[in-house]
C-alpha cells in the first residue's frame, strides 16, 4: 500500500489551473480578433463559429480585396471545402469597410497568439491526461481526466480526496451554495464539480440528484483505490463506469443493475479473500 505523496498530484493541480487561465486568455483574445476583424469582414463571424478556426481564417484572408484565392489553405484553416466556398462567396458581396495595413498587422498578431495558446492548451491537455493515467487512472477512467483533476485540485491532494466521504465529494465546488442554504435553511445543492460529468448531463432532471450521489460514491471508491494501491491500472475505473451506466439505465428504464459482487468490481485483480477484505475496508 502506497501512502507517499510522490504520486505527483501537485503537477496535476498546477496544470488544471493553467488550463483554466489559458481558456480565459484564448477566449479574450479570440473575441478581440472577432470584433476587430468584423469591421472588415462582418459576414465571416456567422460562417466560422469556432474561435480557433476564425483566427486561422483571418490570417489566411488578411485584406479581403487582396486575397489571391488560395482555396487549399483556406479550406485547411476553415476545416472543410464547403465552408471555404461559403467564405469565398461571402467575400465577393461583403459589406465591410476597408482596412489599413497597420490594423491588419495587429489583427494578425493577435490571431497568431490565439493559435499559439490553443496549441499550448492542446499540449497541456495531453500532459494532464498522461499524469492522470499515472497518478489517478481509475478516477480518470470513471469521470474523465479534466473533472478528476479538478476534484484533486479542489481537495488539495489525492490523499485528501480519498479521505473524503461520498457526500463531500458530491458537493465539492459548491461550498458557497451549501453554506448559503444552511444559513437560510433552504435546499442544499445536489452537485458541485461533478455536475459537468456526462453522466449527470444525460440523466433526466428528476434523477440528477440521485445519479450525482451515486457517481460521487464511485468517485470516492476510485480515488481510494488510486491513492492506496501500488499498481496503476484502469480496470477498477472502467468497471465502476459500467456500474454508473447501468444505474442510468435503471433510473430511466427500470432495468435492475448488477450488484458489486455480480459486476466483479474488486475481484478482478485480487484473490477472493483479499478482495472481500478490500471491499470491507472500502464499504464499511
Amino acid at each position: 500500500m502506497q501512502l507517499d505523496p510522490n504520486r505527483q498530484d501537485k503537477p496535476i493541480m498546477n496544470t488544471i489551473a493553467l488550463l483554466d487561465n489559458l481558456d480565459k486568455n484564448i477566449n479574450t483574445f479570440a473575441m478581440r480578433v472577432r470584433e476587430w476583424y468584423a469591421w472588415h469582414f462582418p459576414e465571416l463571424t456567422k460562417i466560422v463559429t469556432d474561435n480557433i478556426a476564425y483566427a486561422k481564417v483571418s490570417r489566411v484572408i488578411r485584406v479581403r480585396d487582396n486575397f489571391e484565392g488560395d482555396k487549399e489553405a483556406l479550406s485547411e484553416a476553415a476545416g472543410s471545402e464547403e465552408v471555404a466556398d461559403e467564405i469565398l462567396k461571402a467575400m465577393k458581396m461583403s459589406m465591410g469597410q476597408d482596412i489599413v495595413e497597420m490594423d491588419m498587422k495587429n489583427i494578425d498578431h493577435f490571431a497568431s497568439e490565439v493559435i499559439k495558446l490553443a496549441d499550448m492548451r492542446k499540449t497541456l491537455h495531453e500532459y494532464l491526461k498522461a499524469k492522470m493515467d499515472l497518478v489517478a487512472p481509475n478516477l480518470g477512467a470513471l469521470i474523465g481526466e479534466i473533472i478528476g483533476a479538478r476534484l484533486i485540485s479542489h481537495a488539495g491532494s489525492l490523499t485528501n480526496l480519498a479521505k473524503y466521504p461520498a457526500s463531500t465529494v458530491q458537493i465539492l465546488g459548491a461550498e458557497k451554495a451549501l453554506f448559503r442554504a444552511m444559513k437560510t435553511k433552504g435546499n442544499t445543492p445536489k452537485y458541485g464539480l461533478i455536475f459537468h460529468s456526462t453522466f449527470i448531463g444525460r440523466a433526466q432532471q428528476k434523477n440528477k440528484g440521485r445519479i450525482s450521489r451515486y457517481l460521487a460514491n464511485k468517485c470516492s471508491l476510485a480515488s481510494r483505490i488510486d491513492c492506496f494501491s501500488d499498481e496503476a491500472t484502469t480496470v477498477f475505473g472502467e468497471k465502476l463506469k459500467d456500474q454508473v451506466e447501468e444505474r442510468l439505465t435503471f433510473l430511466s428504464e427500470g432495468t435492475t443493475p448488477r450488484k458489486n459482487l455480480e459486476a466483479q468490481v474488486f475481484p478482478c485483480l485480487f484473490p477472493a479473500r483479499i478482495s472481500r477484505f478490500f471491499c470491507f475496508c472500502l464499504f464499511k
